[in-house]
């Protein structure tokens, strides 16, 4: 899925604008906003999703991204701009359909690393091999997204076959793990009452980290330049190898905690490494106790480390650990969709409200104001879901407060 939306980020389109605003940043923000456009969508969509119907869900929104890309190409810009909302809308459900193959299951915490540790890599993997497309083949910037696609298309058959081999869980699987099963609307309201403080601390804390992942991501290119590897195509493979590695042997580790509201747990602590790495490590660069390429591995780290749980692993111990009539899909879109919200927030902020704050001076300010709003978010979490399982008649008790949330 990488490779039909992160390509482009690597080409700089030096000298373009829209109505005054930088090219690049306009397609960053229109790609945003379908994506998280898509996230809201979701939240219905792979909630209610059942799997005779995935395979052709999971194909047909790759085909629309990818003649998008083709169209961005074929339309001269500015005016092909639209054309990356229309790529950034369908691919914002690849996520849920291929993560619903492997929740509920006693080696979803293996699958699902390993899942994750795929888009830290295929991120850095993919904008190498954009790069490597414009530098090898001379691809222009406009067909070199179109191009990659296309590269990764044939694999992508290979694998969506191969996703469908997967059996159903078994009865043991569905004892550990609790039976996954569609959700309509009243379930999704039902369950977001149930646990609607503790959501909506961690929902404002994913809604800042994804806003600064995204912001790392999109603009690697750019943070690598002001930090000296300018032209140094391997940069952003290396470094997010690294991350992988490190970020697939913690989440390994948990498959072994077969307790699962220990396994929540051990997520909390976590999500507080990272908080901590992130800022420590923000402020031994800016004091040079270390270097630029040591600082960008840290940072990748530490948002990571609490990234990756979001997207999978939390949610699938939380729907277990609680005995959740429901699947992991509708809790992960419900954060993701204001995470992207959060990150198209952020360039826009960036880029009309404080002057002209270098890439790297507002990233590492960012660090901290994250840092400092997740501390209090995940300690309160803990706390709050420590208190709802030890007092486990509390658990149903719902709010009288009413929601207006269209879930």
């Amino acid at each position: 899925m990488y490779a039909f939306r992160k390509p482009f980020t690597v080409a700089r389109f030096d000298h373009l604008q829209v109505l005054g605003v930088d090219y690049k940043i306009v397609l960053i923000l229109l790609q945003v906003l379908g994506y998280a456009t898509s996230k809201f969508i979701g939240i219905k969509v792979i909630s209610e999703l059942t799997p005779n119907k995935r395979k052709f869900y999971f194909l047909g929104l790759i085909i629309i991204s990818e003649v998008a890309l083709l169209l961005f190409a074929l339309v001269p810009a500015p005016y092909n701009v639209v054309f990356m909302f229309m790529n950034g809308l369908p691919l914002g459900m690849i996520w849920g359909i291929v993560f619903s193959y492997l929740e509920g299951r006693k080696t979803t915490e293996i699958l699902g690393i390993i899942l994750c540790t795929s888009f830290i890599v295929s991120s850095g993997v993919v904008k190498s091999i954009g790069m490597w497309v414009m530098q090898a083949w001379g691809a222009s910037e406009f067909w070199m997204p179109v191009v990659t696609g296309a590269l990764f298309f044939p694999p992508l058959l290979l694998f969506i076959f191969l996703l469908e081999k997967i059996p159903a869980p078994t009865a043991e699987d569905i004892a550990e793990k609790t039976e996954r099963v569609p959700m309509n609307r009243a379930e999704r309201k039902r369950v977001f009452r149930q646990f609607a403080l503790p959501f909506s601390f961690l929902i404002l804390f994913y809604t800042l980290l994804t806003a600064f992942r995204d912001f790392r991501d999109n603009f690697a290119r750019e943070l690598w330049d002001s930090i000296g590897y300018t032209g140094d195509v391997s940069v952003y493979s290396k470094s997010e190898i690294i991350v992988s590695l490190i970020v697939l042997v913690i989440f390994g580790a948990l498959y072994f905690i077969k307790n699962n509201i220990k396994a929540l747990y051990t997520y909390h602590y976590i999500l507080l490494l990272g908080i901590v790495t992130l800022a420590v490590s923000t402020f031994l660069f800016q004091h040079h106790y270390i270097n630029a390429f040591v600082w960008m591995v840290a940072t990748g780290f530490g948002l990571y480390i609490c990234y990756v749980p979001f997207n999978a692993l939390f949610f699938d111990r939380f729907i277990a650990a609680f005995k959740i009539k429901g699947n992991a899909g509708f809790l992960i879109y419900l954060a993701d969709s204001f995470g992207y919200l959060g990150s198209m927030l952020v360039l826009l902020y960036k880029n009309f409200n404080i002057g002209h704050i270098s890439w790297l001076d507002f990233f590492c300010s960012g660090t901290y104001i994250l840092a400092a709003v997740a501390m209090v978010a995940v300690i309160y979490s803990y706390f709050y879901l420590n208190n709802k399982f030890n007092n486990p008649e509390n658990i149903h008790k719902q709010k009288k407060w009413k929601t207006n949330l269209t879930l």
